[in-house]
């Protein structure tokens, strides 16, 4: 049977309409692919975490302390460590070794390490590398100024990084430190909460979280410190629960033999 006239221009028609359509979608989709290529995985793979904790076999975690303002119970935490033998880590600010020299002195003839925690507590996403470099350098200065020993880690400002601090950190040789256990004891958490958070999330290569100056911390250590020593926990200062060497960080900060 002959089509009509009419019916073979329809017909084409539409075919012409497929085939546009078809070129369009064919076009949209090299377009996405040239512009966003698969780059999930390798932004994934390749972006700069720091240490939030250290797999470890042994029973054993670090604890630390942020010290940026308050200064009120630095002896009473450096007692209560003293008691159990205990050596943390603390992360204080280039501001605050200014205002506490003896009290940074203090922790440092007492055993502990004192690392850094940013000269005047910046946003370092916010900074050049070249300001995060001066900005480190300068709390280095001031605490190497007072226990004649330079800081190898860094604590980051409020928990704040993107890829350029963190390769500018280890491009100075230094190492980022994070916390896989939060004791939330600067939102005032009594002393009993304290205690709960941190004993039931602490596993073997944990690294704790405290601050200085929080109301409650100083009533809740010795609990955290007998509850964690009756589990066989030993505690060691965070530079010596990192590993050394190669190594690889997972997906979820933790430091892994390589």
């Amino acid at each position: 049977m002959l089509k009509k006239p009419g019916t073979v221009k329809v017909l084409l028609l539409k075919k012409k309409w497929w085939s546009a359509a078809l070129c369009l979608c064919l076009a949209a989709v090299m377009l996405y692919v040239v512009n966003y290529p698969p780059a999930v995985g390798a932004a994934a793979t390749s972006r700069q975490l720091p240490i939030y904790c250290v797999q470890r076999d042994q029973k054993m975690l670090s604890i630390s302390f942020d010290a940026a303002w308050g200064n009120e119970d630095t002896q009473q935490l450096i007692d209560i460590l003293g008691r159990y033998q205990v050596k943390a880590t603390f992360f204080v600010v280039g501001d605050w070794v200014d205002r506490y020299p003896e009290s940074v002195k203090a922790l440092h003839d007492a055993g502990h390490e004192i690392m850094n925690h940013s000269n005047t507590h910046a946003h370092l996403p916010q900074l050049s590398a070249q300001q995060i470099t001066d900005d480190l350098n300068a709390c280095n200065d001031k605490i190497e100024a007072v226990t004649g020993v330079r800081p190898t880690l860094i604590r980051l400002p409020y928990g704040d990084y993107d890829d350029n601090s963190i390769r500018t950190i280890r491009a100075m040789g230094m190492e980022p430190i994070q916390w896989d256990v939060d004791s939330l004891d600067w939102k005032d958490l009594s002393a009993a909460d304290i205690n709960k958070r941190v004993t039931s999330k602490v596993c073997p290569g944990s690294i704790v979280l405290f601050h200085n100056a929080a109301k409650h911390t100083p009533e809740a250590l010795p609990g955290i410190i007998e509850c964690l020593l009756q589990e066989g926990y030993t505690f060691v200062p965070i530079s010596q629960i990192i590993l050394t060497g190669d190594y690889t960080i997972d997906h979820t900060g933790r430091q892994c033999p390589a």
